[in-house]
């Protein structure tokens, strides 16, 4: 009997190898970050952060991809088809798995069955911006123009789903406003043409949109958060008016189903102590965001949780996509 278990340990043992030296192993070779956006938005910012700091860290290139698309879907499904191998990660956005899958009717991978979680990497509210044209200059301002004015204000989005459309269709929904929705590839475009005066309202991550707000070149209301961020601490939050309104943005990295564990908790551990130095925590915060660093546990949990919130969301604002 004692033979038969020494044997079958080995066996076990001799099969959990291969898996162990991959592990050990990896990276040997360059690992893909896609962001489902357009270059220049908070997602590929916090991607390419990230990505500078794992170099240094695997002694093998990072390298961040963008394919943009479909709010998302087009680089989340080319995560989810490709290699679980551990040399395609994803820089997700909140919205791409926790919301697209309620709002659109047909989706090409499914969130929960193709992507499995690795870490929350940063969180961040957004901001009520609009045209420095616009003849706004408060949110109490911009609440009564768009009564007054129904679907006249153009509200641009990184596209349909995005985080950043969600949270103006939220802010909306509070105030009792309807605006005219125009979808994009990414707050870069969004910002460019809020900037020119070829839209007049947006709700982009705060940290794609700070450098402009600071500058000048935008007029920001309000917050999205429950304070007020402490890189604009005179920027009111949307709850001054609206009380109890709040909505904030999160990234996190994800990899196709099927990667193994090992590579997860490689991946999570070097990511989260990344996140936990200061200097990465400064880097954030110029952003107008902060680092989280959650187990792959508490990262799945949040989705579970968010998901289940949005779905709600969605089906009272009637939001769905054919």
């Amino acid at each position: 009997m004692m033979s038969r278990l020494a044997s079958i340990l080995a066996a076990c043992a001799l099969c959990a190898a291969p898996f162990a030296a991959h592990a050990q192993a990896w990276p040997t070779k360059s690992v893909r970050i896609i962001v489902p956006f357009v270059a220049g938005g908070t997602t590929d910012v916090v991607a390419r952060l990230l990505g500078q700091k794992l170099t240094e860290a695997w002694g093998q290139s990072v390298v961040v991809e963008d394919k943009a698309g479909a709010g998302g879907n087009i680089g989340a499904d080319a995560t989810a088809k490709s290699a679980p191998d551990g040399y395609t990660l994803l820089m997700t956005s909140g919205s791409i798995v926790t919301a697209n899958q309620h709002l659109y009717k047909v989706l090409p991978f499914d969130p929960a069955r193709d992507l499995v979680p690795i870490t929350e990497v940063a969180t961040g509210p957004q901001v009520v911006a609009v045209s420095a044209s616009l003849a706004v200059r408060d949110l109490r301002d911009l609440i009564a123009y768009a009564k007054a004015n129904p679907r006249r204000l153009n509200f641009g989005s990184a596209g349909v789903g995005t985080q950043t459309h969600l949270a103006g269709e939220n802010f909306f929904y509070a105030a009792g406003i309807e605006v005219t929705h125009v979808p994009y590839k990414g707050e870069a475009s969004v910002i460019n043409d809020l900037m020119g005066g070829q839209i007049q309202m947006a709700t982009p991550n705060l940290g794609a949109a700070i450098n402009y707000i600071q500058a000048g070149k935008l007029r920001a209301l309000a917050i999205t958060s429950p304070e007020r961020a402490p890189q604009l601490p005179d920027i009111p939050t949307v709850a001054e008016v609206l009380p109890g309104f709040e909505n904030a943005g999160w990234f996190g990295l994800m990899a196709p189903a099927g990667t193994p564990q090992e590579v997860i908790d490689r991946v999570y551990r070097d990511s989260a102590k990344i996140l936990g130095s200061e200097e990465f925590r400064a880097k954030l915060a110029q952003q107008g965001m902060r680092p989280v660093g959650n187990t792959p546990a508490e990262f799945a949990a949040l989705i579970r949780e968010e998901s289940a919130r949005w779905a709600k969301v969605i089906r009272d604002r009637g939001l769905a996509i054919n």
